[in-house]
């Protein structure tokens, strides 16, 4: 169970190779986490992401989990949950993919909408139900900063965080009363491998303060989180521009 703040005793990571996701678990593990579930695809990454966090002085596990494999989501993550209450789930993966490689080969912009929106829709229900279920419990969706606006640099991404901050968005509504949490985290630019060699944009972050969101975020029990928090505001200017002027802008 949680404590009086907020923070869980047990996690379930899904997409157990993020850096933002292992930010948040060393996190957590020296405020009060002491069970971790790794969820990811099977590969000495997972393997040494469990053996740091076990030396942290938590019991870690791994489990077999596919993003683009919907079909077995419940069963995988159902024996999750039989195992104990989870008292929170982070919903950590994600592809940026190759814009301009992806617009000329649909097939791969099809894989980066099904890994950032299908398979987060089937992951994310199946998690859901299964708090809910137990009666508590919260739901972490890793979003973006991204999904606000659609920039012609990055729209197949963007689109496909547009969509799950959405469906994260109607989540959250429909299990309001619950005892079921949902908390959208929105990021800019985070410093990880993922953006490694890409044009550093403003407002830069990292794994670490995102994971210091997540966790006051977790104790103010907030629904949506921005991070750094002067994104909301700079977001909530764009996504009003003209398009035309947006159009024009460097970004």
């Amino acid at each position: 169970m949680k404590d009086a703040f907020g923070l869980p005793q047990s996690l379930l990571v899904l997409g157990g190779t993020s850096e933002i996701a292992l930010a948040t678990a060393r996190r957590l593990i020296a405020r009060r986490t002491r069970t971790v579930w790794l969820a990811g695809r099977p590969s000495p990454g997972l393997d040494e992401a469990a053996a740091h966090l076990r030396d942290l002085g938590a019991d870690v596990r791994t489990v077999a989990f596919d993003a683009l494999d919907p079909d077995v989501h419940e069963d995988a993550l159902g024996k999750v949950f039989a195992e104990g209450d989870v008292d929170m789930v982070l919903l950590a993966f994600g592809t940026l993919g190759d814009q301009a490689h992806d617009e000329r080969d649909p097939g791969a912009a099809v894989r980066v909408a099904q890994t950032n929106y299908t398979g987060a829709v089937s992951a994310g229900l199946v998690c859901a139900s299964a708090l809910q279920t137990q009666g508590h419990g919260s739901l972490v969706v890793l979003s973006s900063v991204a999904g606000e606006r659609a920039r012609r640099a990055n729209f197949i991404y963007g689109s496909s965080k547009a969509g799950l901050d959405a469906f994260a968005q109607g989540l959250g509504d429909a299990l309001h009363g619950t005892g079921v949490h949902v908390m959208v985290v929105r990021p800019g630019f985070v410093r990880t491998r993922m953006t490694a060699g890409l044009p550093e944009a403003p407002l830069a972050t990292t794994p670490e303060a995102v994971a210091a969101a997540v966790e006051l975020g977790l104790r103010r029990r907030a629904e949506t989180v921005w991070v750094p928090g002067t994104l909301r505001v700079v977001m909530s200017a764009l996504r009003h521009l003209p398009r035309g002027v947006f159009r024009r802008l460097p970004v």
